[in-house]
């Protein structure tokens, strides 16, 4: 596959994710257009017998979205940098935005696995291979997402 065809086919899927991740359409943008420039850059650096080429392009977003977070986010606790950010409008609100906003508030590995499950539709041990883990940590990661926002979505019953 070239780098012009995985564009092609992934680039939105990359954005959906990485904006979910990080909560900002310019910072997915950016993460996005270096995922791909990775590939043209060193194209011989994905393995197809190590994965598929959205694993590898997922791998390679997730770990320039965690970077660009901790380079911004330095010397803060990113649950209460990420949950701060987003505004709690409870009352007013309908429940795809309580969700987007409960979903924000996971601890960062939690709403990862979530995401790459949920909404981009991998399997567990795809999941594992793009955050590099065990799938036995995943499976813990998910579990505890979805406790979590079942807890945080509790008022919306």
């Amino acid at each position: 596959m070239t780098a012009e065809q995985a564009f092609d086919d992934y680039h939105e899927a990359v954005y959906r994710f990485v904006y979910r991740l990080l909560g900002r359409a310019d910072l997915a943008e950016d993460i996005t257009q270096d995922c791909f420039l990775a590939i043209l850059r060193d194209p011989q650096r994905w393995n197809a017998a190590r994965g598929d080429m959205k694993t590898y392009l997922f791998s390679i977003a997730r770990n320039l979205a965690f970077k660009r977070y901790r380079d911004d986010h330095s010397g803060t606790h990113a649950d209460e940098n990420w949950a701060a950010s987003i505004p709690d409008q409870r009352p007013h609100q309908d429940i795809a935005l309580a969700v987007a906003q409960g979903v924000g508030q996971l601890p960062d590995l939690q709403r990862e696995a979530l995401i790459l499950f949920e909404y981009e539709g991998f399997q567990l041990a795809e999941i594992a291979q793009i955050v590099n883990a065990d799938i036995g940590v995943v499976k813990s990661r998910l579990h505890r997402a979805r406790a979590r926002l079942k807890r945080l979505l509790a008022p919306y019953r």
